[in-house]
């Protein structure tokens, strides 16, 4: 059975298909980058699958095949002065956090881009899935912020080497390589991505549900100290970010050669 359950103009679509909720970032207009309304369209859908009996998996994944998510829309951020950073940070935190308390069993579909926030949703994730083409990493240093959640939350799928190159340098690396880094769990081609994703979530769907309820719960709580310590540190972390001026440089000239 398939069921739509929200109209093609919304920024966040879900559907039913048995017992999957398929969710979709879709701005694709602008890659589906995240702004506010996006954001909290995308906590509502998240608690509303959590909620609905009939739905034991949730796959993730963006509208069109440009991308998954390419991060925060800097049109909103460049324009931040100190005192904004902190609601944004805890906005963001709130984000992740709907991914990863998530009772039911997550995947992510990288259909495209995955970059800074959507690559970190996608890392909230419980498995993910991407082709061998695609791009993905963690740039805000590019951007003039500092790597503080991105960098955790890629601590338990690869190396302190490889983190602190993905960190660092800001570069977004091919899904295949993103593979071999182990953070990617399974890796097809690109019009495979959605069906692949959508397999594994009923495979996790056939499992019994307290079961699963209860290892995830578990996996959270061997996670939750460090992810917890990441979203305090980003609140300082950004704000000094902001004092220097950085970000609202490098933002600034990203969105003038966007426009010319």
């Amino acid at each position: 059975m398939t069921r739509p359950e929200s109209g093609a103009g919304d920024v966040v679509r879900e559907e039913t298909r048995d017992t999957v909720r398929l969710v979709t970032l879709a701005r694709p207009e602008v890659m589906n980058a995240i702004d506010t309304g996006l954001r909290e369209r995308f906590i509502e859908a998240l608690a509303a699958a959590d909620a609905d009996p009939v739905v034991r998996a949730v796959v993730i994944t963006g509208a069109a095949d440009r991308a998954f998510c390419a991060g925060q829309d800097l049109r909103e951020t460049a324009a931040f002065g100190r005192d904004d950073v902190s609601a944004w940070v805890a906005a963001n935190h709130r984000m992740y956090r709907a991914v990863r308390q998530l009772a039911k069993p997550s995947v992510a579909a990288f259909n495209g881009v995955a970059a800074g926030a959507g690559f970190q949703i996608g890392l909230c994730c419980d498995l993910r899935v991407g082709y061998p083409d695609m791009r993905i990493g963690q740039p805000e240093i590019r951007s003039g912020l500092a790597s503080i959640v991105g960098s955790q939350l890629m601590t338990p799928f690869t190396s302190l080497g490889h983190n602190l190159e993905l960190s660092l340098l800001g570069d977004l690396v091919t899904g295949q390589r993103a593979y071999e880094m182990g953070l990617l769990n399974r890796l097809v081609p690109q019009a495979d991505v959605l069906a692949t994703a959508l397999e594994l979530a009923g495979s996790l769907a056939a499992r019994p549900p307290t079961a699963m309820r209860l290892t995830k719960a578990r996996f959270r709580a061997l996670t939750d100290p460090a992810f917890e310590a990441a979203l305090s540190a980003a609140v300082a972390a950004q704000q000094a970010a902001y004092d220097s001026g950085e970000p609202q440089a490098a933002m600034a000239r990203f969105l003038a050669a966007r426009r010319g």
